[in-house]
């Protein structure tokens, strides 16, 4: 573990608290959720998760069971309905095919689970990541663009994509639930000083990391 990374972890936590992170009420949903905020906001987001919802109750059998249209329409308020009608179908396609059981969907994959949710359509880095975190419960680090921002401001260079970052991130040692928070605590972080007050207004403003340097022992 990098306990520099650790300390920033307890830091954030002590100021703001726990935030709950993932806020969903089933894994189905958290599924969903993370598919459809991708290149938009979660506003938009939760109107798609609401038609969802009242249509399949986040049951995978009767999303699996929606004809593409029908889910297309259901999911129109947040963008990119086809690309993400596709990707929806066939992340629930895969899981019926383990029952919708996550533990058995991960130990069967064991240490190629992250490969597996990167061949699915529309699953990036970072949405395999999330499921990873939240669906699947393996401790990662997901490297969105807030955390990038954060890092950046904490005095971290050249970090110009999800890898540049994900890279420099050891969270070995992190319990479940510390990353889950991490992950929740970097971007409500990020939506209360990169979007809202300035970093320089922040509790972290005179905080300083810089990855690239090797951890003082």
């Amino acid at each position: 573990m990098d306990q520099r990374v650790y300390a920033l972890y307890q830091k954030m936590f002590q100021q703001m608290g726990p935030q709950g992170w993932w806020p969903a009420d089933s894994k189905e949903e958290i599924i969903l959720g993370a598919i459809l905020v991708q290149n938009t906001n979660w506003q938009n987001a939760a109107l798609s998760l609401h038609n969802l919802k009242e249509v399949t109750n986040f049951s995978s059998q009767q999303i699996v069971g929606l004809s593409e249209v029908e889910l297309q329409i259901l999911i129109r308020p947040s963008g990119f309905f086809k690309n993400k009608s596709r990707a929806i179908h066939e992340v629930f396609t895969w899981l019926l095919s383990f029952d919708s059981d996550f533990i058995k969907t991960r130990n069967y994959y064991g240490n190629d689970l992250r490969k597996q949710l990167l061949q699915l359509h529309g699953i990036g880095e970072e949405t395999a990541d999330v499921l990873m975190l939240y669906v699947f419960d393996v401790p990662v680090f997901v490297a969105d663009t807030y955390g990038r921002r954060l890092f950046a401001q904490l005095g971290t260079p050249e970090l110009t994509n999800y890898q540049s970052l994900k890279s420099l991130v050891d969270i070995a040692g992190f319990t479940l639930a510390e990353a889950q928070e991490f992950h929740g605590l970097i971007d409500e972080f990020g939506k209360a000083f990169f979007k809202g007050a300035s970093f320089e207004e922040s509790f972290l403003a005179h905080t300083r990391l810089n990855l690239r340097e090797e951890e003082e022992v």
